[in-house]
């Protein structure tokens, strides 16, 4: 129930997802920049907190989705699959404008702040997040079985996400706290936002012509 066969793609998706340049990662780069890794590590935590709240609320709907007809299921996979390739795309415009992760203010005096602050700024800008909404939404259902609990499936699809991104976030940390430099260098940020955007699409693209089990 908890590793299926449906378990890796979602593993490489979430990596490609958590990996990919975003609000998320620039809120960690920012509060790094400005209060140091602490800072960074706090906001990363989190974040990644709320994700479990998306994947409670997400669970709410999935259990009436799973029982809807196969049109239902092909609505959503179809919206999943049309979510990671607008991701994808976004990604690869980025890696055109090749710009680089912005991390100027590293070098800059940082301010000692209280924990709260990168706490609960990292917390509302993932719950009040709508992509995270609607990712949690339309994408998390194509990985829990009809004969899976719903809530506990998705909470632990969230467990996944959270040591994931966790992994990333706090990783880009300790980077912008000792090399921010190589962070803001143009090439690696195309180098990133190629490879992600282009796996994502062709991710999207699968997700929209695999059929539906059973």
């Amino acid at each position: 129930m908890w590793i299926d066969a449906q378990f890796w793609p979602f593993l490489v998706a979430i990596t490609l997802l958590s990996i990919t340049p975003g609000v998320d990662t620039l809120l960690v780069i920012r509060n790094t920049a400005r209060g140091g890794v602490r800072d960074g590590v706090l906001t990363s935590l989190a974040i990644c907190c709320g994700l479990f709240v998306h994947a409670a609320v997400s669970a709410l709907g999935i259990s009436l989705i799973l029982l809807q007809s196969a049109w239902a299921y092909g609505v959503l996979k179809l919206a999943g699959a049309i979510y990671l390739v607008w991701l994808g795309a976004q990604a690869l415009l980025a890696a055109r404008r090749g710009q680089g992760l912005p991390v100027a203010g590293v070098s800059a005096e940082r301010r000692v702040l209280p924990a709260w602050k990168p706490l609960r700024e990292g917390l509302l800008s993932n719950v009040l997040n709508p992509k995270t909404v609607v990712f949690y939404m339309a994408f998390l259902p194509q990985f829990i079985a009809p004969g899976d609990p719903a809530l506990a499936k998705s909470l632990f699809l969230a467990g996944v996400h959270f040591v994931i991104a966790n992994l990333w976030q706090i990783g880009v940390a300790l980077m912008v706290g000792g090399a921010g430099r190589w962070l803001a260098s143009p090439l690696f940020a195309r180098w990133l936002n190629g490879l992600t955007g282009s796996v994502l699409i062709l991710f999207g693209i699968r997700l929209a012509l695999e059929r539906q089990p059973g």
